[in-house]
């Protein structure tokens, strides 16, 4: 079973502390909210957990996945896959593109195909692999980003504000999406946000993340 145990001594940029003391754990299929404030260190702690953490912070932790200590691999060996509030699809490139993008290597083209049109069809997009991706919707943009995050095997899911730019009728169906998806596959799921009804939607545990009182 996938198991994602974060610890966190100090995270600080510069001379301020932005979290100190932290320490939790997000079994597959689980989800873990991050609630706070803007400038809280929320997502600074998702960079540290994919490992994008901007040199300029400095941070004191450790990150396992599956018993592994992965805090120093590069992001590429982390085996995660991060969502941010912009789907941040590739333009010059076709919908299935996108979505081969970042499958295994060892996979058959025929192999990618049949997974590519699984996904595509289990998200009602059916027929979408040649689309251009100026052409979709705020939705579908959001969908299409989702699977090609799932199509390239994650051992965990990281989500900062993935809902925050879609209406309330998209953002409902699309966080019923996301979540259904990462149980399905049995990843640990974090979501960084500042909207409790994002993590009520989502279920699991939440982590109030506040400022640190010097």
């Amino acid at each position: 079973m996938n198991e994602l145990r974060v610890s966190i001594e100090r995270l600080a940029l510069g001379e301020q502390t932005l979290v100190e003391g932290l320490e939790f754990r997000v079994a597959g299929g689980q989800v873990l909210s991050l609630m706070g404030p803007s400038g809280s260190g929320k997502s600074s702690i998702l960079a540290f957990v994919a490992g994008f953490l901007d040199p300029a912070f400095h941070v004191s932790g450790a990150v396992t996945l599956n018993g592994k200590d992965i805090t120093a691999l590069p992001p590429e060996e982390r085996h995660m896959s991060l969502l941010f509030q912009d789907p941040l699809l590739f333009a010059h490139m076709s919908v299935g593109q996108n979505l081969r993008f970042g499958m295994p290597r060892a996979l058959s083209r025929q192999e990618k195909a049949q997974r590519v049109g699984d996904a595509l069809a289990a998200a009602d997009l059916g027929g979408f692999d040649d689309r251009d991706p100026a052409r979709l919707s705020g939705g579908q943009k959001a969908r299409i980003a989702l699977l090609r995050a799932l199509l390239s095997e994650p051992k965990a899911l990281l989500l900062d504000e993935p809902f925050s730019k879609l209406d309330s009728h998209l953002r409902q169906s699309f966080r019923a999406f996301v979540r259904h998806r990462a149980k399905q596959a049995n990843l640990p799921l974090i979501l960084v946000t500042h909207d409790q009804h994002d993590a009520a939607a989502l279920g699991g545990a939440c982590l109030a993340i506040g400022p640190v009182q010097s």
